[in-house]
């Protein structure tokens, strides 16, 4: 294999005792002798002009969690981790740090449609909204969980400030922002025992966090700072290809026997993508105060990532020396291994994310001017051409430059409220989407320079709407909210690319209208009634359109004129107060027509593989959620919720097999546990679980196989974990994510049984 850069977790313990060194005395000066925790302390504090972004006075459904509850309860060692146990969300997060697949998916939208949520920090779009798919993953890394004020999560369409990647979900990160002096530093360690198929090993995580704010009069910032070091188990099995026999084939032994996701026996040969990942994530936020409830503020991000992907092969040859390519004979047959079937790859990223904010609140009329920019600064991804073990040092290869990808947002809003009936909105936005791919040959694919041009994807898209909304508290019983919303879209530029031959597209453009409703009505004191509808217009990414794939010098090119996704979706949802909460039921729609798959057309010959568009897909479904505190005995808060999901492709003219099939990765059943009994000040006492039913990867649902490498598997996961406050300042945990160590799977693998540990000082 190739060389190793130094282990970054020293570097990452080092400075950690270095920081708590420094700040342990300040602890034993100011901490409270007896050792006990004020309860001002459990308090949230609301810093800024509002506690989030999204619209909390439409009636519809909204859940969320404050950055005190996710400390406390979950073991968090990466942003999306504070959505684990939220009502119909799962996160594919296959390792800790998993930076490019850690995709969310919805009520009715699996992990393999991210484009059909929206992911914001502190206004800040994190949505990778370039393509669909797995490898469009938010960008989790600018935010790191100890600089989280709280999540909230709105469900659904049904807000017209959102453009229609809104179908499924707004996620919104609200972060800290100080009004006095803070000092926080955080260490946390993981290690996971992975044994699948032959490989059988322990990887470790470390993450260190750092951050410090102030507030001078009118002005107040916050730094934060923080390093991820994981050591990923592997993320993808290399299996033999039957082959015709060869002259001189190389008998070996190591393949594992397994059934394939159709129940057909097959051998898995090694396994690759194993991830050695070192995240850094450097953060400013800058806030002045104008006037009062008028505010200034800017964000700028960094975020780095040196990750190297190694590759094991499980084969031998009679002498003990690994096989990693070519004609091999397994249990008395013949096989063929590519030169890169196991092949390791190396990434090399720096991402910036600018945004400013001028925006008044307060009562009467208000507005927000806002601004962002997140751009691929650098983004390599080196891979070799030839086979191992003489790849380890070198050799031909491949570098995959994404360089100037990346999206733009403008949007300016006014809200009026000329009496307490009424909050009324009005806005303008425009969002822009680059993408610039481009696949160099190397002669070193390690260190080598860039060669002639092997492929070249590129092209924009824009969305410019523009949108109205009003919330009506009509009586202490009605509330209504009416919104409607305009978007124009066009795709720009687009071109592919295979050696120096160069194909353009033609400009596309495209509008359309989305509608939005919801009523409430208080049956009650303890009681009420919510119903929502609206329409949403998912436009194809800049990725769906232009990403191709090369073949043979050839380009395998998606269908130039798919048209959008258009869903209509509502939900009614009946929430009681009981006694020690409240419970809320909530049946869902949703009617997708042309939902855009990766699908094969059967209709035409040759058959043609790529980005379609899918008819009609039909999901209800119903979901209950429940928040108790104090249940039972004092001390014991439970959260849980579960959700029945029907999804079914009605319409698919191109792949007629899969109609009357489930949605792929759309489960029947989903559910979330969580239990916290804190019996005083410093402990607190965590059991979770998390539940998926039967699923499936496939169109035509003929994946039956769930339990392999490429199958979705139902899953039944328990979590713990022990919180320990000190005193004021020093605090620290114990959790155990996957205690029953199952092994299960969405496509890759997912973590087996992982051990957390952390120190935590704040001052």
């Amino acid at each position: 294999m190739h060389p190793k850069r130094p282990h970054a977790s020293r570097l990452a313990t080092a400075l950690a005792l270095a920081a708590f060194a420094r700040l342990a005395p300040a602890a034993a000066a100011g901490g409270d002798a007896s050792g006990a925790s004020p309860r001002a302390l459990d308090r949230i504090v609301v810093r800024g002009l509002q506690p989030t972004s999204l619209p909390t006075r439409l009636p519809t459904t909204v859940e969320g969690i404050t950055g005190v509850q996710v400390t406390r309860t979950v073991n968090a060692t990466d942003a999306e981790d504070a959505l684990k146990y939220l009502p119909s969300l799962l996160v594919r997060k296959r390792y800790i740090g998993d930076y490019d697949h850690a995709v969310l998916a919805t009520r009715a939208s699996g992990t393999n449609n991210s484009a059909r949520s929206l992911v914001y920090a502190d206004g800040i779009l994190l949505s990778n909204l370039l393509g669909n798919g797995a490898t469009f993953a938010p960008r989790w890394g600018m935010v790191n969980p100890e600089e989280i004020e709280r999540v909230d999560v709105l469900y659904g369409p049904f807000s017209a400030a959102y453009p229609g990647n809104s179908v499924g979900a707004v996620v919104d990160y609200v972060t800290r922002m100080p009004d006095r002096f803070e000092a926080h530093a955080r260490l946390g360690y993981s290690v996971e025992r992975f044994h699948v198929y032959a490989t059988d090993a322990t990887f470790p995580a470390t993450s260190l966090g750092a951050s410090f704010g102030d507030r001078w009069g009118a002005l107040s910032a916050w730094l934060s700072l923080n390093r991820v070091d994981a050591h990923g188990h592997p993320i993808a099995f290399a299996s033999a290809t039957p082959a015709s026999p060869n002259a001189a084939p190389t008998p070996v032994s190591g393949a594992v026997a397994d059934l394939n996701t159709k129940n057909q026996p097959y051998f898995l040969v090694g396994a690759y993508g194993q991830t050695d990942t070192v995240q850094d994530e450097a953060k400013l936020k800058l806030a002045y105060d104008l006037a009062p409830g008028l505010r200034l503020s800017y964000v700028f991000g960094t975020w780095t990532n040196d990750a190297d992907r190694d590759a094991e092969t499980y084969l031998q040859d009679a002498s003990g020396v690994p096989v990693y390519a070519g004609p091999v004979v397994i249990d008395g047959r013949p096989y063929a291994l590519a030169s890169t079937a196991i092949a390791p790859t190396r990434n090399d990223q720096l991402h910036r994310m600018h945004g400013l904010t001028l925006r008044r609140d307060g009562d009467g009329a208000g507005f927000s001017v806002s601004a962002s920019r997140y751009m691929y600064a650098r983004d390599l991804v080196r891979s070799p051409t030839v086979a191992l073990p003489a790849a380890a040092t070198g050799g031909a290869g491949r570098i995959a430059d994404a360089a100037g990808t990346g999206w733009t947002t403008l949007a300016g809003a006014l809200t009026w409220s000329p009496a307490t009936a009424h909050a009324v909105e009005v806005g303008l936005q425009d969002d822009t989407f680059k993408l610039a791919t481009t696949v160099y040959a190397t002669s070193d694919w390690l260190q080598g320079m860039r060669g002639a041009r092997v492929s070249a994807f590129g092209g924009s898209t824009e969305l410019r709407s523009a949108y109205a909304q009003d919330t009506w508290t009509v009586s202490p019983r009605w509330t209504t909210t009416l919104g409607l919303r305009h978007e124009r879209w066009a795709a720009r530029n687009g071109y592919t690319a295979a050696g120096a031959v160069e194909t353009p597209y033609a400009s596309r453009r495209a509008s359309d209208w989305s509608p939005k409703a919801a009523v409430q009505f208080r049956m009650s004191d303890d009681a009420s009634i919510k119903a929502s509808i609206g329409r949403a217009v998912r436009y194809p990414t800049v990725s769906e359109l232009f990403q191709g794939t090369t073949a043979t010098n050839a380009i395998v090119i998606n269908e130039p004129d798919l048209a959008p996704e258009r869903s209509w979706t509502s939900e009614l949802s009946y929430v009681r107060s009981v006694e020690w909460g409240h419970v809320r039921t909530t049946y869902f729609h949703e009617r997708t027509r042309d939902a855009l798959y990766s699908q094969t057309n059967v209709t035409v010959v040759p058959n043609v593989t790529g980005i379609q568009n899918v008819g009609l897909i039909r999901t209800n479904g119903m979901e209950v959620a429940t928040s108790l505190s104090d249940v039972a005995v004092a001390g014991l808060d439970v959260d849980a919720s579960a959700t029945f999901a029907d999804s079914i492709i009605e319409e698919n003219t191109n792949f007629p097999a899969s109609e009357g099939k489930w949605q792929p990765r759309v489960p029947r059943w989903r559910a979330n546990l969580i239990a916290t009994y804190h019996p005083g000040e410093h402990w607190s006492f965590t059991g979770a679980a998390r539940y998926s039913g039967r699923q499936f990867n496939t169109l035509d649902n003929s994946d039956v196989n769930s339990h392999t490498y490429f199958g979705t598997s139902p899953f039944l996961v328990l979590d713990a974990r022990v919180h320990y406050r000190a005193d004021a300042h020093w605090s620290g945990a114990v959790g155990v994510d996957n205690l029953g160590d199952r092994t299960y799977w969405n496509f890759h693998p997912y973590n087996q049984r992982t051990f957390n540990v952390e120190v935590r000082y704040d001052d």
